[in-house]
């Protein structure tokens, strides 16, 4: 008898064929990746097949893989991951895609086929940098729109290069370089026999 993961990941290989780039299983999920060339097409599959009928896009996010493993990752450094959702079979799905360039990471949008990808998207785009070919309203949504850089690239400083305050004499919120200086908090430890019993 075939469980419900092993009817999705048969179901999934006869639909996309050779846009499989790669099916794995695990702690009772399953993860396809698409190359980004077959990223557009194969989603549209994903939804439209009688098979698979992946009706909605529960979430998109931007990963960033370039300390993943301590440094040992060797693949491309951007990632889109997305959640999908059969109702009609009732089952889930985790999509990756990685986009092929470092430098400028650019994959397709999926605001035409679900319409929920629009805000996901802009997230993804001012976090990390990730371009969405083809969506008509790319813009950050999140940070501020003087905001320099994508704050959840790794490479990012943690205390950011700009900061904003109210200026008294201007009369007005201005924007200056970072004044925090770096400080180590070493947590105190508080050792008591009986803490917490009376």
């Amino acid at each position: 008898m075939t469980t419900k993961l092993e009817r999705l990941d048969a179901a999934l290989r006869n639909a996309l064929g050779a846009h499989v780039h790669s099916l794995d299983t695990a702690l009772s999920e399953v993860t396809l990746i698409v190359k980004a060339a077959d990223y557009l097409s194969a989603m549209r599959v994903l939804r439209d097949h009688a098979d698979l009928k992946f009706e909605e896009l529960i979430d998109l996010c931007g990963v960033d893989y370039s300390t993943y493993g301590d440094g040992a990752w060797e693949g491309q450094r951007f990632a889109v991951v997305s959640h999908l959702l059969s109702i009609t079979h009732n089952w889930r799905l985790r999509v990756r895609v990685f986009a092929p360039d470092d430098e400028l990471p650019m994959v397709a949008s999926m605001t035409d086929i679900w319409a929920s990808a629009n805000w996901y998207e802009r997230e993804a785009f001012d976090f990390f940098g990730i371009i969405f070919e083809g969506h008509n309203d790319l813009r950050r949504i999140l940070t501020d729109y003087g905001f320099i850089g994508h704050p959840f690239r790794k490479d990012f400083p943690v205390s950011g290069y700009v900061e904003m305050r109210y200026d008294p004499e201007q009369k007005r919120v201005i924007y200056q370089p970072v004044t925090i200086e770096p400080r180590e908090n070493v947590p105190r430890v508080i050792r008591e026999e009986h803490y917490g019993m009376k």
